[in-house]
């Protein structure tokens, strides 16, 4: 069952429930109760996108249509992918396999638009012996919207992956990977933010499964919420059998500003070798009172000291993004949202509705 599959068929049978353990926080059968119509046509272009200047291939995937021939990312290089929604219809799109070989390839992904739609993005990835992929995703999208992104990533020994997610919530917006991870000297790196307000919803789902000897895999997910947003983690790392030698560690660390918001966090390790180094670790808290204190004797005013602080929480995230252009274009994006008083206090702290 997906959203995909019940868009294709217009089936809300095929829509995942909390029946479905891996979505009994975001559970969308219940929110949908009628599907809209399937989307017409993106009218008109786009304005450019956050990372376009950076990149040498450039994808939009508008109202779930590709663009006909799919443009194919060189050897090497960045490739900026826009999926963009405009008004209130329902659509889906696969796109893949991404076969990177042995190549390094940077993916800009935003998610950005307007109106309450209902959308799917499958994607794949492949990648070879000595590639690498440095995936950077940014979910910037309407408080209505109902959005979910899957991707599933391939890598074989000695491959290397990156990623981070930054997710601003909708209505129900659920960003999943899921990496197939061969030991053998490949390494992997899965990161994740999430900043909701309002009344909006994010949920950051990964599943890593190492299935050789001697993989790393390192996942830092970090996540603030205010007002009556809700924030997900779903992290699970299955180490199989024979996977011995495998380094896995996993933290999730959320700040709550609100009584009436929601963090649901489920680090998951399932061990079934020997010798191997995995750990995971879960706070969820409030921003340090003494921390407060300490910036009021200095003559800070308090919504400008708690931005600071959570700039400063957040930010570790934030600094292992390896591109150095993307890392300033979110740090300045995250930032604007963590103000006291803009329009990107919709993130951790407007009032949407």
């Amino acid at each position: 069952m997906s959203l995909a599959r019940a868009i294709e068929i217009g089936d809300l049978a095929e829509l995942p429930s909390r029946r479905d353990e891996d979505w009994r926080w975001s559970d969308l059968r219940a929110l949908i109760r009628e599907l809209p119509a399937k989307s017409r046509a993106y009218a008109g272009a786009p304005a450019p996108g956050l990372f376009e200047h950076l990149a040498q291939t450039k994808i939009a995937i508008m109202n779930g249509r590709l663009p006909e021939p799919v443009p194919r990312p060189g050897v090497s290089g960045v490739l900026a992918l826009r999926i963009i929604a405009q008004g209130d219809g329902a659509h889906a799109a696969h796109l893949g396999p991404i076969d990177v070989g042995g190549a390094r390839l940077v993916l800009l992904e935003t998610y950005e638009g307007d109106g309450d739609h209902v959308s799917e993005l499958d994607l794949s990835f492949v990648v070879g012996a000595g590639g690498s992929l440095e995936r950077i995703v940014l979910c910037d999208e309407p408080a209505g919207a109902v959005s979910v992104s899957h991707a599933e990533v391939s890598l074989a020994p000695g491959a290397r992956f990156s990623q981070t997610v930054i997710a601003a919530g909708a209505k129900r917006q659920r960003i999943e990977t899921r990496v197939s991870h061969p030991g053998g000297g490949a390494a992997v790196r899965l990161d994740g933010l999430y900043l909701v307000g309002g009344r909006r919803h994010a949920d950051l789902t990964t599943v890593v499964t190492h299935t050789g000897i001697g993989g790393i895999t390192d996942q830092l997910a970090k996540g603030v919420v205010s007002d009556q947003g809700r924030g997900v983690f779903q992290g699970r790392i299955i180490v199989a059998a024979g996977a011995d030698r495998t380094d896995a560690r996993m933290g999730h660390h959320a700040l709550v500003l609100s009584d009436r918001a929601e963090v649901d966090a489920k680090p998951e390790l399932e061990i079934f070798a020997d010798d191997v180094a995995c750990a995971h670790a879960n706070t969820v808290g409030a921003l340090d009172e003494d921390a407060l204190f300490y910036a009021a004797q200095r003559g800070i005013p308090e919504p400008q000291a708690r931005s600071l602080l959570t700039q400063a929480f957040v930010g570790e995230v934030i600094d292992r993004i390896e591109h150095a252009g993307a890392r300033e274009i979110i740090r300045a994006w995250v930032a604007e949202r963590l103000l006291p008083s803009s329009r990107a206090g919709e993130g951790a702290g407007g009032t949407d509705g």
